[in-house]
Parts: structure tokens; C-alpha cells; sequence
């Protein structure tokens, strides 16, 4: 395995993973090779991801019904990690209040009108800590739609500047640093117990 380059957020994250199941949550067609949360996932033992047979349905209920089916499978509290209508769908189950959901990291969220899902996302504050990752130069959604969605939910707000929709497409990979945005999540969840 080749390592993600931040041996200190993954030491730390390895402290914490007997404590949580962090569950990837891919968006519209799944997370490709190169995309972060692919290499998250192959390059250390600390994450899963939700699995569906169709990745090319636009409907948000099949995202849903995948990240339920999920929840019950894990033995820990788990922590959602979405991207963009993974991010969505995750917000949704957070919104059902599941006792074994600690917290979640939304990272750049698609516009819920894209998908036609504006009535069915939460429009209020989410019972657990949560981050939305935004971009400047999001294709998919605007930076003030992304703050619109994280004072609704409660989130942490982080802005990575001019990042595109966060995906391998627009560079990131690894993404190092999305480490150290879990790790803070992780220890927020850990100070609210």
C-alpha cells in the first residue's frame, strides 16, 4: 500500500478506529480510481464504502437506502463521508436521526436541484457534528448554496479556495488534507460525548 502523505492524520485516525466504521459515501457514478475517496479507501485499512449495484441512477433514494443498508452491517458509530450526492444522501440519513451515526463530512455537495431533491433534503440543524467541504469554482453547486446548506445543517463551513467540485478531476487524489479535516471532525465528535 502507498501511503495518502499525512502519516500524522492517518496515526490519528488509527487511534480513533476502534471507536468508528468511516463509511465513504461516493456521489452520481461512483468515485473513480484516481478520486480521493477510492484512494482512502485502497491505501488504508480504515475506511469502507457503501456499495450499490446501479451508480448511474440519479435517484437520491438509492444513495439512501445504500448508506441504511450499510448502517446496519457496522458495529461501531459511524461516520458518513459524502461527496456531492453522496453528500446529499448523507445529510438525508443524518436528518432520520440514527442512533448509530456520530457524525458526518460533507464534501462538495451537488445542488439539490440538480438531482430534484430539494424537498427531500433537510432544511434544518442536524443533531450531530457535521463539516461541509466547499469550493470557489464548484461546477456543481455555488459557494453561497454551500453556506446556505451548512448554517442549515449545523455544519463547519471550510472553504478550500478555487478547488472545482473536490473530486480527481480537479486534482485531488490523495487529498492530504482532507485527512486532517476528518481528524478534526473525529475529535469534535470525541468532545461531544
Amino acid at each position: 500500500m502507498s501511503p495518502i502523505r499525512n502519516p500524522e492524520a492517518i496515526e490519528t485516525l488509527e487511534g480513533h478506529i476502534e471507536n468508528y466504521d468511516l463509511v465513504l459515501v461516493p456521489g452520481f457514478k461512483n468515485s473513480s480510481a484516481e478520486h480521493w475517496q477510492t484512494m482512502w479507501e485502497e491505501k488504508t485499512p480504515l475506511f469502507s464504502r457503501i456499495s450499490m449495484s446501479r451508480w448511474d441512477l440519479r435517484d437520491i433514494h438509492y444513495w439512501i437506502d445504500a448508506i441504511n443498508r450499510r448502517l446496519t452491517e457496522c458495529e461501531k458509530p459511524v461516520i458518513l463521508i459524502g461527496h456531492s450526492l453522496g453528500a446529499l444522501a448523507s445529510a438525508c440519513v443524518l436528518a432520520e436521526d440514527p442512533p448509530n451515526v456520530a457524525g458526518a463530512m460533507f464534501v462538495a455537495p451537488a445542488e439539490p436541484m440538480r438531482f430534484e431533491v430539494e424537498e427531500i433534503i433537510p432544511h434544518h440543524r442536524l443533531n450531530r457534528p457535521t463539516v461541509l467541504v466547499a469550493s470557489h469554482d464548484d461546477q456543481l453547486i455555488s459557494l453561497d448554496r454551500t453556506k446556505q446548506l451548512a448554517a442549515f445543517w449545523g455544519s463547519e463551513w471550510v472553504d478550500l479556495g478555487p478547488a472545482g467540485h473536490i473530486n480527481a478531476e480537479s486534482g485531488f487524489g490523495r487529498w492530504p488534507y482532507g485527512l486532517t479535516i476528518l481528524v478534526d471532525l473525529v475529535e469534535r465528535i470525541e468532545g461531544n460525548l
